[in-house]
């Protein structure tokens, strides 16, 4: 694993009294390449239509990105997939596509970037926004009422340079208030207040793209480590704020951004040998960032082989065995059923606020906010259990650590290196 990721998130609220978003946000990397495309495209109207839309502009967009036919075509393509509204004579979906191409090392990582009739994708070098060159190709369509431009561009990304796209829903944001409310908020994003402290900028037509983008800028003066999950947070809770905490329309925004990992060991398993114990006190105590260690007799062994002690943690544990603590591992947790839980939650994304307050939700807290995974799963037999069928039960753990692989790598493009020991 290297010292460079890319970190890409988004955050999302539907319109109020929507059970769907007609924005829908596609983040794709194909097994074997070195190639992400992240799409975002906004449905004509909200709820199930739009959905229905932006899913098919947003998923042809990801299958032909990763095809052998130009951007610039695959987005000529999906304009004459998708049909114009008879009656507003305008597209039933508008799209951002972001190609984004990397050397194993990450000592390149081009962006090859698509918009159709959204809001102009931003960019930062630090906190300092970036302007360039982009490509206009008119398209005529018939029965289209104004004139249709989908813009290109290509770039390279460096370290601490990011990318920032959303939709209308953003922009827009306030457009019937022309001022900030003042009153608390009582919905979802409401308790999860903005550290950036701003005057009014809503204008007749909202928010305003220059406006998010100074927004953004104080941001990134405040806060230059900023996550993408969390930068993408405080704008969307802002744009939320505008709309008076009843979403005019569905509000997304997406973050790329180029920097240092984030990194969790995950140890599991009795290792196979006392010398593989010292082995595994050496790797846990010269890792740098989070480390979770996962079940009850590595948990013994790791307490033994640092000096520490294993305590009882009071916690909420909800259907799970409870967790424990020993002092310098962020979590401690019981073993085979907490590593079930979490690979499902993991398969399924389940969403953190609808997760119970359990380890499990502790440990998917921790591997939400890291780039890199690092698993040490040690080989042997559990000996302090009367079970005769373990023997034959020890197999499981290791399909349940490939699931789990399988579940960072895909839903979350994350990182995962695996160590048996």
């Amino acid at each position: 694993m290297n010292d460079i990721c890319i970190d890409i998130d988004y955050q999302q609220l539907y319109k109020h009294g929507q059970q769907i978003g007609g924005d829908v946000f596609l983040l794709d990397r194909q097994p074997g390449s070195n190639i992400i495309t992240a799409t975002l495209s906004d449905g004509l109207g909200s709820g199930v239509k739009a959905n229905v839309l932006a899913s098919l502009t947003s998923h042809m967009a990801n299958k032909l990105s990763f095809s052998p036919i130009d951007l610039n075509h695959s987005a000529e393509i999906i304009m004459d997939t998708l049909p114009i509204d008879k009656e507003k004579g305008i597209s039933y979906a508008t799209f951002t596509i972001a190609k984004i191409v990397y050397a194993n090392d990450k000592s390149f990582i081009n962006v090859s970037l698509v918009e159709y009739d959204n809001p102009i994708s931003l960019r930062f070098a630090g906190s300092t926004p970036i302007e360039w060159k982009k490509t206009a190709n008119r398209l005529h369509r018939k029965n289209a009422v104004k004139k249709e431009v989908v813009y290109s561009s290509s770039f390279s990304m460096e370290f601490g340079d990011r990318l920032i796209f959303f939709s209308d829903g953003v922009a827009q944001a306030g457009v019937s208030l022309g001022a900030m409310p003042g009153r608390k908020p009582s919905a979802p994003y409401g308790s999860l207040p903005s550290s950036i402290k701003v005057k009014p900028q809503v204008g007749a037509m909202g928010w305003g793209e220059q406006n998010v983008k100074s927004f953004i800028q104080e941001i990134l003066e405040r806060d230059p480590e900023i996550s993408s999950r969390d930068l993408t947070r405080e704008i969307v809770t802002q744009a939320y704020k505008y709309d008076n905490y009843q979403a005019n329309d569905d509000i997304t925004c997406v973050a790329v951004h180029i920097r240092k990992p984030r990194r969790t060991l995950i140890v599991t398993g009795a290792p196979r040998s006392r010398e593989s114990d010292k082995k595994l006190r050496s790797i846990i105590e010269n890792f740098e960032g989070n480390v979770i260690v996962c079940g009850g007799t590595t948990a013994k062994i790791v307490a033994r082989e640092l000096g520490k002690e294993v305590l009882a943690d009071k916690q909420p544990s909800g259907k799970l065995p409870p967790s424990s603590i020993i002092d310098g591992i962020d979590l401690v947790t019981e073993g085979m059923l907490t590593l079930h839980v979490v690979t499902e939650r993991l398969t399924n994304k389940t969403l953190l606020k609808n997760m119970p307050e359990d380890p499990a939700k502790r440990f998917i807290k921790i591997l939400r906010n890291t780039d890199q995974v690092e698993m040490v799963v040690g080989t042997k037999i559990n000996d302090e259990t009367d079970d005769p069928n373990l023997a034959a039960k020890i197999g499981i753990r290791f399909p349940l650590i490939d699931s789990m692989v399988r579940a960072l790598e895909q839903n979350y493009l994350m990182e995962v290196e695996v160590k048996y020991i």
